[in-house]
């Protein structure tokens, strides 16, 4: 990865005409004749420095949990790699079709794609977002590392107002997609509170399900609470310190300190097309991010890539998903992206480019080198 140039600030020490400049009298200017700039190694007497803050350390991709695994310092070394180099394929798949997408790529460019994206949906009903068996999402993330794949999952989670599998044919709209009152969403962050002990439940469900993970060493791009700017989620659309951050926050806290789950590469996810700054109205902190991402199924605006790079701060961004890969024009201007994450039942002919191309890196393609 590329690192910036940092410029060290050199503190210059204050003359002691500081002292008259505080005292309200006139500060004394010499009378000799300065020295020609060329020999001058000293400020002019008289004359208060201004020292700039230091410049902080460049960014060592290292995970912002100090636990992790060796597995995901690997995996996070290698987003830093790719960054600028090149752009990761990702396909996802809806949870009760296991592999069906990524299969239907390798049939339409005869590639893999990096990336293996699944979703722990929700128990019952016959949705495609919905899951019967979470064992056998798992066994295919399994499946899929073990063939050479980055295993990346997120979550459509129930509201914690239901209990799994909610109501039979609404947990979508009725839960999912459905809202929570402010007094709701004050007891899901406080702690102790009987609403936030039922969302404890249901993180810890999932929790299960990642330490199988973690104990057959396979690291995962974990993607919580997405696209948490959008009001369409019962978790999303809540600005603020005490809004959709912190159960971010919480949400961190309970796997890595409570569950110990060093494995997972922390994705924070944003909506796109999106009123400009909003992104950082969300952001839960530098020390809980190890990617910052955006979605985004319109033109893939360059302004939308520097507010992502600028929250970044030097750390790796995606495209957590899209319709279509992005073009190699866009990358041209944007070619920082690590990945890119087509949505299940999108894929069709119009990825053919982007897999022709060297730029793109599918499943057993070289890494570039750091």
């Amino acid at each position: 990865m590329r690192k910036s140039i940092l410029t060290a600030l050199v503190a210059i020490p204050c003359s002691a005409a500081v002292v008259f400049a505080q005292a309200g009298a006139q500060i004394p200017v010499p009378q000799q004749t300065p020295p020609a700039p060329a020999q001058q190694t000293q400020p002019s007497p008289g004359l208060q420095a201004t020292v700039g803050p230091q410049a902080p350390a460049p960014y060592d991709c290292d995970p912002v949990n100090p636990n992790a695994t060796p597995e995901a310092r690997a995996l996070l070394k290698t987003l830093c790699a790719v960054s600028g180099k090149g752009i990761l394929s990702g396909q996802h798949n809806f949870p009760n079709q296991r592999s069906q997408d990524t299969d239907k790529v390798n049939e339409i460019t005869g590639k893999y794609p990096a990336i293996w994206g699944s979703d722990f949906g929700f128990t019952g009903g016959e949705d495609k977002d919905s899951i019967v068996h979470r064992d056998l999402m798992i066994e295919e993330a399994k499946k899929q590392a073990a063939a050479g794949s980055i295993v990346y999952l997120c979550w459509h989670m129930l509201r914690p107002t239901e209990d799994e599998p909610g109501q039979p044919g609404a947990s979508w709209r009725g839960s999912v997609q459905a809202k929570l009152t402010d007094e709701q969403w004050l007891a899901l962050i406080t702690p102790d509170t009987p609403l936030h002990k039922r969302w404890e439940k249901y993180m810890d469900t999932a929790a299960g399900y990642l330490k199988q993970l973690q104990d057959a060493h396979i690291p995962v791009l974990w993607r919580p609470l997405h696209e948490n700017n959008g009001g369409f989620f019962w978790w999303g659309g809540r600005p603020g310190p005490a809004g959709t951050a912190q159960l971010y926050r919480e949400a961190y806290s309970r796997m890595v300190n409570v569950h110990h789950l060093d494995n997972l590469i922390w994705v924070w996810n944003q909506n796109g097309p999106a009123p400009s700054g909003e992104f950082a109205s969300f952001f839960p902190g530098q020390k809980f991010v190890d990617v910052v991402s955006y979605d985004n199924y319109r033109a893939l605006s360059d302004r939308y890539y520097h507010e992502i790079m600028a929250l970044a701060d030097g750390k790796p961004v995606a495209l957590g998903e899209v319709g279509t890969p992005p073009s190699a024009e866009v990358l041209k201007s944007q070619p920082k992206w690590a990945w890119f994450m087509v949505w299940a039942g999108m894929v069709s002919e119009r990825i053919k480019p982007a897999y022709s191309d060297p730029y793109t890196i599918s499943r057993g393609d070289p890494i570039p080198k750091n």
